[in-house]
């Protein structure tokens, strides 16, 4: 299959990154991988930016400075303000001008968007009262103390509201962002993305599965073989014992791994990366659905329309008309 030329985008969403010494240099740096220059594979769609509150060198935890000219007025003109964490002692308040700037940048309309600790700026800024929101598990406790309005679910990846989202520890920043690339331009240009940084668009499961625990017995085995081996052979039925026999477990304590480690049954994780397949598809390709639906295993139209109108609510039709004529969306 030979992969439809991503249409360029006229206006390019413009992200800016709102920094603050002691500066998360991952954290950072994950933003940018996915909103920055990708080369010619990829179009771009967006423009990355970062401000301050005072311009100039802006210390870095890793112990170098990076050297930032752009003020807050800089978030006036964003499509997408992004706090990539905030590392400030505990009990340390975020700064009146900081929260001013956030607050009016979304007045404006822009999406503020949080990695990791990033959810103490937003919070400040009442955007997460009354909402679910994500943070590091380690700081969960405290901003939830802080911020009794808020809302906080220290187990999942990340949370969208559609104006404001935030995300768990700063790898999770990362499925935050291509998860907010999928929704702007779709499966497939997230997907390109993705694959330029040598990773999975979406990732399952939740951040508990990284926490710190007691030792009480031996580390579950790693799904990440079968899983492996599943992505390479969607089109072909694969049930749950098959799986088993094929981690020589069987199919109950194939289940409760995958329901540990995922959060999810494998069946329901089967599906989705069956429908994740679906939508780029039908963004890359001219394939009728019925072709469709044998290369990524839902065996019929019929079958492939019923489970892809449950998972995102809309046709396969509907779907392929959208990504293909909103580009610039």
């Amino acid at each position: 299959m030979t992969p439809r030329p991503l249409p360029k985008s006229p206006v390019p969403h413009r992200v800016v990154a709102l920094l603050q010494p002691p500066q998360s240099s991952f954290s950072l740096a994950c933003a940018a991988e996915v909103f920055g220059d990708h080369g010619p594979a990829v179009p771009a769609r967006y423009t990355f930016e970062v401000c301050t509150e005072h311009p100039g060198p802006v210390r870095a935890q890793a112990g170098y400075d990076l050297l930032v000219t752009a003020g807050l007025d800089t978030l006036e003109r964003a499509d997408t303000v992004l706090v990539p964490g905030w590392q400030q002692p505990a009990g340390g308040e975020v700064p009146p001008a900081v929260v001013a700037a956030v607050r009016r940048a979304h007045g404006h309309g822009a999406r503020i968007v949080s990695i990791c600790s990033g959810a103490f700026v937003l919070a400040a800024a009442g955007l997460l009262d009354g909402r679910r929101a994500a943070t590091h598990w380690a700081r969960a406790a405290e901003l939830a103390a802080r911020f009794p309005l808020v809302d906080v679910d220290p187990g999942v990846l990340y949370v969208d509201h559609g104006d404001v989202a935030t995300s768990a520890g700063s790898a999770a920043g990362v499925d935050l962002c291509l998860h907010l690339v999928r929704a702007d331009h779709g499966a497939a240009y997230a997907m390109r993305i993705a694959r330029q940084m040598v990773m999975p668009p979406h990732r399952e499961g939740c951040q508990l599965q990284y926490a710190e625990l007691p030792v009480s017995g031996p580390v579950a085995d790693s799904l990440a073989p079968l899983l492996e081996w599943l992505e390479g052979r969607l089109e072909q039925p694969v049930s749950v014992a098959e799986m088993a026999v094929r981690s020589q477990v069987s199919a109950r304590t194939l289940t409760r791994r995958f329901t540990e480690q995922l959060g999810i049954s494998p069946g329901r994780w089967l599906l989705d990366r069956r429908i994740s397949a679906t939508r780029a598809l039908l963004e890359e390709t001219d394939l009728p659905v019925e072709t469709i639906a044998r290369r990524v295993g839902l065996s019929s139209a019929v079958n492939l329309r019923r489970r892809f109108h449950e998972a995102l609510r809309t046709t396969p039709a509907a779907y392929r008309r959208a990504f293909r004529t909103a580009g610039a969306r």
